[in-house]
């Protein structure tokens, strides 16, 4: 597996070269949410907003009222936590042409709650004229800006930093609600997106080895979820459904999948993974999944609960775990 080091840096300087509307906003994180050498690039199109994101939501607002297109580049948690009423109100609204680069989703932090976004896709989910997406490897880093430039409106960009892996070719963009079928077969469905889909991965030849077919498919928009792939694969599985998500399971991928599957009527049965209405600790990323379930043995689990067959897969019948060094230089900082 190719490890790409910072994968947003040099591949943001390059996009933006021909696209002099774009500019940049961050609030004291501007290295860690890995713009500082696009500052240095592109001074003039940079605005660096201090600690205070509800003024940083007004100021954008302005800009995409002027004909520019913001990148709020920061933490997750510092878009829709603090300040929410003025994302909702100055810029969704409106729909406004704002990019919300929203780095750390999920339990990707060591941080503990302050800084784990654990239910910004569901509160994102609720917020009326947002799209939402989610980079799933290195290929989805590098191809998610063609996805979101092309909104004509707030996007919300779930974004990996620091040391990602390459799980799909560089010739496959990520693309507006299009999942990727990753593994085919009849007795399971498996929606993951994000981190997760790699736990999926390590977990996909045990599972073929043991005899049970698996149609895998990895979700990079969350919305609109519309993709007529899912209610497809749902239908034709023989024992059902299960997500895997970096996110609490209310509201999120799981819910998504289960609202679709209530308005099409479906009968299958849907086993949804994820944090379990609860905040998570600090501790590293593969912790937190082994911890929290969102990991491939969790994964393994949850078929064997769905299908009632004993895989006999062991931890050490997984394929390893990739750990991120803990001094690597491709990361921006310990949160």
């Amino acid at each position: 597996m190719e490890i790409v080091k910072r994968p947003h840096v040099e591949n943001f300087i390059a996009w933006a070269a021909d696209k002099p509307e774009v500019v940049v906003l961050t609030a004291d994180l501007t290295n860690s949410s890995e713009v500082g050498k696009w500052r240095d690039t592109y001074p003039d199109r940079f605005f660096g907003m201090s600690m205070a994101e509800q003024n940083m939501m007004g100021f954008a607002s302005g800009l995409a009222r002027e004909g520019y297109v913001p990148y709020i580049h920061t933490f997750a948690v510092f878009i829709y936590r603090r300040p929410y009423d003025q994302l909702a109100m100055s810029i969704a609204y409106p729909n406004l042409n704002v990019k919300f680069v929203a780095f750390l989703p999920g339990i990707t932090t060591p941080g503990g709650v302050t800084h784990q976004a654990i239910e910004d896709v569901s509160i994102m989910r609720a917020t009326p004229n947002m799209t939402i997406v989610e980079t799933g490897d290195a290929t989805e880093v590098e191809s998610v800006l063609d996805v979101a430039h092309a909104v004509d409106g707030p996007v919300y960009i779930r974004m990996l930093r620091g040391e990602v892996p390459r799980l799909f070719p560089k010739d496959e963009p990520m693309r507006l609600d299009e999942v990727r079928m990753l593994s085919d077969g009849e007795d399971v469905v498996i929606i993951t997106a994000g981190i997760t889909t790699e736990e999926a991965m390590r977990a996909s030849v045990p599972l073929a080895d043991a005899g049970i077919g698996v149609r895998h498919l990895h979700v990079s928009t969350h919305k609109p979820l519309d993709d007529p792939m899912i209610l497809e694969s749902i239908a034709r599985s023989r024992y059902g459904v299960i997500t895997l998500e970096n996110h609490t399971i209310i509201g999120g991928l799981g819910s998504a999948v289960a609202e679709k599957m209530a308005d099409a009527g479906s009968g299958k049965r849907l086993l949804r993974l994820g944090l379990r209405d609860t905040y998570a600790h600090g501790a590293s990323r593969a912790y937190l999944m082994k911890e929290y379930g969102l990991d491939a043995a969790a994964l393994v689990a949850g078929v064997e609960e769905l299908t009632g067959i004993d895989t006999g897969i062991t931890e050490n019948d997984l394929a390893e775990a990739r750990v991120e060094a803990t001094h690597s230089l491709a990361k921006a900082e310990g949160l």
